[in-house]
C-alpha cells in the first residue's frame, strides 16, 4: 500500500473564485426587502457566518460586541471598538457607516441611539440568532421597541445557494473526495487513527483548503456517532470510519466513508449494504416540492423493515437523517423528522443515516446533495460497493 505520508506530494492547490461583491450587496439587498415586508427597522449582525454571509467580513467573537447593524433601507453601520477601527476599515468590502464605542462606554447605548435616530420604514431591532445572549440579553434592555429574531428571514435566504456558492462548494467536496481516496489506499496495518487524522489535515492545506476536521474510527469505536475520545490502531477486519471537511474561501466540505479494513464478514456487509440503501432512499425522496422530513423518513424506513431502530433507538439510527452545509458544517435545511420545509431548489444538505451498533461496528456513507429544478443531484459520487468504495457504480 501507499504510504499516506508520500501521498501528499500529489496534491496540489485547488482554485476556485470567491464571492463577489456584487453578490454580497445583492445579499443584503434582498435581507432589506424581507425587512421591509416584515416591518423590521434594522437587523444586527453579530461576528458569525451571517455576518460573512452579506458582508464578506469574518470577525472573531469576543467579550466586546462587533458586527454590523443592516437598516431596512440604506447603508450598514459597522458597529466596533474605536480601537479595532482602522484594521476594520481594511477588511471592508461592503462600504457602510461607523459606530464606535470607547472601552467605558455602552456600546448598547450607542445602538439604541442609532436605532431611535434611524430614519426607516418599520420598527425594532432583529437580531442575528448566532448573536450571543450577553449581548442579546443587553440590546433587548437598552432598545426601545420589539427585539426579534432574524433567524426566519436570514435562514430564507442562506439556506438557497448561489451559483457561485455551489461552485465553491462542489471544489471542496472534489477536493475532500480525494483525500478520502488517498486514505483508503494508504491504510495499513498498525496506523494510528491519530495518523491519518494528522494526514488528513497536510492534505487539505495541500489542497489549498484550510483544514476543518478530521474524524476517524476503527473497529467498535466506528459505531459511535462522534467516536470515542482515545486512539485506535488499525488491525485485519476492523470497520473503518473516515470523516472529514475542509474550508474554502469560507465554504464547506464534508464527506464521510466507512469500509472494512480487509474481508469484511458477512454481518460487515449486511450492515453496510443497508446503510446504502438507505441513503439511496432518502436520495430518491428529495424531490422538489416534499418536506425535509420525507427524505429523513425514507432512510429510516429502510433501517426499520430491516429489524433496525425504531425511532432513535440503537442498533438503529440515532441522529437525524442530515444537515444543511454552506458557510457553516451544520446549517438549515435540516433532514429531520417534523421539518416541514418543501425543498427547493439551490438547498444543500447531506444524507448520513448512519447505522449504530453500539459494541460492534457502524457504517455512516456521508454525501451532500444540491437541489436543481430538475431533482436532488450528488456533488460527487457516493460510495458504489463495499470492497471497492470509490470505484464507479456498476448501475
Amino acid at each position: 500500500m501507499t504510504d499516506l505520508s508520500a501521498a501528499l506530494s500529489r496534491f496540489v492547490p485547488v482554485t476556485a473564485p470567491a464571492i463577489e461583491d456584487a453578490e454580497l450587496r445583492a445579499r443584503i439587498a434582498g435581507l432589506q426587502a424581507r425587512m421591509q415586508a416584515g416591518g423590521v427597522k434594522a437587523v444586527w449582525l453579530d461576528a458569525s457566518s451571517s455576518l460573512t454571509y452579506y458582508t464578506g467580513l469574518t470577525l472573531g467573537l469576543s467579550e466586546r460586541i462587533h458586527g454590523a447593524l443592516v437598516p431596512a433601507a440604506g447603508p450598514l453601520t459597522y458597529v466596533s471598538p474605536v480601537f479595532e477601527a482602522p484594521k476594520l476599515q481594511t477588511l471592508l468590502r461592503v462600504p457602510g457607516e461607523f459606530l464606535l464605542w470607547e472601552e467605558h462606554e455602552s456600546p448598547y447605548a450607542h445602538i439604541a441611539a442609532w436605532l431611535a435616530g434611524l430614519a426607516a420604514p418599520g420598527a425594532g431591532l432583529a437580531l442575528d440568532p448566532a448573536t450571543p445572549f450577553v449581548f442579546a440579553a443587553a440590546l433587548m434592555q437598552a432598545v426601545a421597541g420589539p427585539v426579534t429574531s432574524a433567524q426566519p428571514m436570514i435562514v430564507a435566504q442562506r439556506q438557497i445557494k448561489s451559483a457561485a456558492e455551489l461552485a465553491l462548494i462542489q471544489t471542496a467536496m472534489t477536493a475532500s473526495l480525494s483525500v478520502q481516496k488517498a486514505v483508503h489506499a494508504g491504510l495499513r496495518t498498525g496506523v494510528s487513527t491519530t495518523e491519518v487524522a494528522d494526514f488528513i489535515t497536510a492534505a487539505h492545506s495541500a489542497l489549498g483548503l484550510k483544514p476543518l476536521f478530521a474524524a476517524v474510527q476503527f473497529g467498535e469505536a466506528t459505531a459511535y456517532p462522534h467516536g470515542v475520545p482515545h486512539p485506535q490502531k488499525l488491525v485485519e477486519g476492523d470497520m473503518v470510519l473516515v470523516d472529514m471537511g475542509g474550508i474554502l474561501h469560507g465554504y464547506r466540505s464534508d464527506i464521510t466513508r466507512s469500509y472494512v479494513f480487509g474481508a469484511p464478514n458477512a454481518r460487515q456487509r449486511q450492515l453496510w449494504e443497508l446503510e446504502r440503501q438507505a441513503q439511496l432512499a432518502a436520495f430518491a425522496a428529495a424531490r422538489l416540492g416534499a418536506p425535509c422530513a420525507a427524505v429523513d423518513a425514507a432512510a429510516r424506513r429502510v433501517l426499520t423493515e430491516a429489524g433496525f431502530g425504531p425511532g432513535y433507538q440503537v442498533p438503529g439510527l440515532p441522529h437525524r437523517t442530515g444537515h444543511g452545509l454552506g458557510l457553516d458544517i451544520h446549517e438549515e435545511p435540516y433532514i429531520v423528522e417534523g421539518n416541514a420545509t418543501p425543498l427547493a431548489p439551490g438547498m444543500c444538505f447531506s444524507i448520513e443515516p448512519m447505522l449504530c451498533v453500539y459494541g460492534e461496528c457502524g457504517v455512516r456513507l456521508e454525501d451532500i446533495v444540491y437541489m436543481t429544478e430538475s431533482g436532488p443531484r450528488w456533488f460527487v459520487p457516493p460510495a458504489s460497493r463495499l470492497e471497492d468504495p470509490f470505484a464507479p457504480d456498476p448501475d
